[in-house]
């Protein structure tokens, strides 16, 4: 790494698709830092192709791990990239435990650190990714938070003012310019044998659902007993939980997937009825494409869609509201179309790749 580039540390799609815009506003100074905590194609490489993105300059395997090795080794790797080539700054983003590996290493190394969707809370300490991203606030030397809430959810944490900016949230960006257009969507329903607004997606990945056995069961029951037609891209760790359990789901009601691609998630996104899931993404991802979500979870770090696009469900109540919710649905879509996304205007990647060049004096 030349002296003023920038280490942008990732290792799951999330992470890649926020920091893709990040990584084309800084051009030639980004320097890719790739974990592999997502191993999946579907999850990583193919993403960074579809983003446009060049492969990583530096990659890692730790995939698969527990998460307190993903976390060690995934720092001490960092470390040892950071110092054998020294970046003017070093970039992470959200709450993944690779986020939390490269915060501790650029502050090992002695490296500003820019945090990007600064400031989110659950208030659920018992979420890993809770104990992550108010690590990561903590040792960030820049928190670009994306609305004023999560600004002033730092402020309560005692972050001087001058370490925040408030940025946007590059999601916004990086949907934008990803979401196929009507025609493709068509392809894309055409595929599955759906129907626009006649189909739910649903999700499961977070430990609160899945690594419950009881609620992992209560879900899989409410997805069968949908009013619409469901698609459910089965994440590997869901898959190998339900498994396990014995679970299985009606193949009538229920077309369960592998993982999908990046555009063709959104896609599906943007011509479901509405979406039901536990990731905190696709709360931000349906909003920016004007569709309703139950989330499935006790809490959400992402209040700013509560009462608009979003509503925070249990996995008991879940079949109930959802038989409302497609009751319902013209006018829930027609009270939508004229809301826009708190998460910015779609040029949070450009503000921040600005606050970095201002931080390191390029």
């Amino acid at each position: 790494m030349a002296d003023r580039s920038v280490a942008v540390v990732l290792g799951t799609r999330p992470e890649i698709v926020k920091l893709a815009p990040v990584i084309r506003a800084l051009g030639t100074q980004a320097r890719v830092v790739f974990s592999g905590q997502h191993f999946d194609p579907a999850m990583s490489a193919d993403v960074f192709a579809a983003l446009g993105l060049d492969p990583p300059q530096a990659t890692l395997e730790v995939g698969g791990r527990p998460r307190a090795q993903q976390i060690g080794l995934g720092s001490a790797w960092c470390s040892a990239v950071l110092s054998a080539d020294r970046p003017a700054a070093v970039v992470v983003q959200g709450d993944t435990n690779t986020a939390l590996a490269g915060a501790l290493a650029a502050n090992r190394e002695g490296i500003p650190l820019v945090h990007v969707e600064a400031g989110l809370r659950s208030d659920d300490a018992r979420m890993p990714e809770e104990r992550n991203r108010i690590l990561v606030d903590h040792l960030a030397t820049l928190c670009c938070a994306p609305t004023p809430h999560a600004r002033t959810r730092l402020e309560a944490e005692a972050i001087a003012p001058e370490r925040i900016r408030v940025t946007g949230n590059p999601v916004v960006d990086a949907v934008r310019a990803v979401l196929p257009p009507s025609a493709e969507r068509r392809e894309i329903l055409d595929r599955f044998g759906l129907e626009a607004d006649g189909f739910l997606l649903a999700t499961f990945h977070r430990a609160e659902n899945v690594d419950d056995p009881p609620v992992l069961t209560q879900i899989y029951a409410a997805l069968d007993a949908m009013p619409l037609p469901v698609v459910f891209p089965v994440h590997p760790r869901t898959a190998a939980r339900a498994a396990a359990l014995g679970l299985a789901l009606d193949p009538e009601r229920v077309t369960t997937i592998g993982p999908v691609g990046y555009r063709e998630l959104l896609g599906l996104v943007a011509e479901s009825a509405f979406v039901v899931s536990d990731s905190g993404g696709l709360q931000e991802e349906a909003s920016v494409v004007g569709r309703p979500m139950l989330v499935v979870r006790a809490s959400t770090e992402r209040p700013e869609v509560l009462g608009t696009f979003a509503e925070l469900v249990t996995p008991r109540d879940l079949a109930g509201r959802a038989v409302e919710w497609a009751g319902q649905l013209p006018a829930l879509h027609r009270r939508l179309a004229g809301v826009p996304t708190p998460f910015g205007d779609g040029h949070a990647g450009e503000r921040i790749a600005a606050e970095v060049r201002a931080l390191t004096g390029r």
